[in-house]
């Protein structure tokens, strides 16, 4: 685990960078795939933990979200439109043929949500965005003091920063809206779901135009 800003830790995943979660202060950010459980609980041994939060209801992000929540006692807490989605294990798919027969592979076991986060919330010092487009319910979290963004799925920062692939994603037109949004507030340092963290207040929006 590194530390990225005070309070603000990225959990080491295999390969780095790949599929990332968060440590803010004493909740867990994402969760990886259920292959990331035990690495995850190794990284969390000895830390406190008051809670976890999922960006969005995709099995990249939840699915070691069970075994944590059962393992550490906490509650798991999502953005409002992505609450059934976890606790069935259904995410909501991307239009056409492809994406649909994808969303019926096995799921990560599902898991109740205590709280369906909505627009300004307030966690662990960081405000709730309803960012929706990758998923119908995705949230982003950000740090206005110091202009940390952990933006999820938003954007993806695999090669360069970019859209998610629209075979992955809900709503590709209200996702460009979301980039949009996030863009304007020209964070100073950006935490992805996949890829590398940004620090260039101006990439972002320089993507969108």
């Amino acid at each position: 685990m590194r530390q990225l800003a005070p309070g603000v830790h990225q959990l080491l995943g295999r390969p780095p960078h790949t599929i990332n979660a968060y440590l803010v202060e004493d909740v867990l950010v994402d969760a990886g795939t259920p292959a990331a459980r035990r690495r995850i609980m190794r990284q969390l041994d000895g830390r406190r933990l008051s809670a976890h939060v999922v960006t969005h209801a995709h099995p990249d992000h939840f699915g070691s979200s069970h075994a944590v929540c059962e393992a550490r006692d906490v509650p798991l807490w999502a953005g409002r439109r992505d609450v059934e989605a976890i606790e069935h294990a259904r995410p909501v798919p991307a239009p056409g043929r492809l994406p649909a027969l994808l969303g019926k592979m096995k799921m990560p076991p599902p898991h109740p949500v205590a709280r369906g986060l909505v627009e300004g919330d307030e966690i662990a010092g960081f405000t709730v965005l309803d960012v929706p487009g990758h998923s119908p319910g995705h949230i982003a979290l950000w740090r206005d003091h110091d202009g940390v963004l952990i933006c999820g799925d938003v954007f993806f920062n695999v090669f360069r920063p970019a859209a998610p692939p629209k075979l992955l994603t809900w709503d590709h037109e209200r996702n460009r809206e979301s980039m949009r949004r996030l863009a304007e507030l020209r964070p100073k340092l950006v935490l992805f779901g996949h890829g590398r963290p940004l620090r260039d207040p101006d990439r972002l929006k320089r993507l969108v135009g």
